[in-house]
């Protein structure tokens, strides 16, 4: 196991504590990142209050994650040692059933593997989040991050600018059009 420190919250009415925990060993296919950046989103205070009732505690929430990668599997082509990252609100799914067949695999009911509050694939660990110093993610669930970008800019973009983008290129929306 991976020694890890964060913030987490201990309970739904208490604020964020200095946390330490254990991340799991990267598997063949992960990347183990030094994070350096992660957003705020609006989801994290919903998952830290338990607002959607599901949130396991202790929980270190954050999945607008930019890092660099500092280990990686041995069957990993996207990354070496040394590259930027960026991971949002998944980190595993099945990659077999229907959804993930077609790019939808946030909506895999077989082991979608949320960023943070999900059992993890070694059946022993919940994910835990970016507001932390290290994560580890399968690779296809990692962006690389161009160098040639501010990385703490980056960061919102995994889940908030995706938000905004996605349905627009979805429809199709350009120029001169209104939204």
């Amino acid at each position: 196991m991976i020694p890890a420190r964060g913030y987490a919250a201990p309970d739904a009415r208490s604020p964020l504590t200095p946390f330490q925990f254990e991340r799991r060993e990267p598997g063949p296919r992960d990347v183990q990142l030094e994070i350096l950046y992660c957003g705020v989103c609006h989801s994290d205070l919903h998952m830290a209050r338990n607002d959607w009732g599901f949130s396991p505690y202790p929980l270190v929430p954050g999945h607008e994650i930019v890092g660099r990668v500092v280990r990686v599997g041995r069957d990993v082509k996207k990354f070496q040692p040394g590259d930027l990252a960026g991971v949002g609100t998944m980190v595993d799914s099945c990659r077999a059933c229907a959804d993930c067949r077609d790019g939808y695999e946030q909506y895999c009911k077989v082991q979608g593997v949320l960023t943070y509050g999900s059992p993890d694939k070694d059946g022993k660990t919940f994910t835990q989040g970016g507001y932390s110093d290290s994560v580890v993610v399968d690779e296809h669930f990692a962006l690389k991050v161009p160098a040639n970008l501010d990385p703490a800019a980056v960061a919102p973009l995994l889940c908030a600018g995706i938000t905004t983008y996605s349905p627009l290129r979805h429809w199709k929306v350009g120029p001169g059009q209104k939204v």
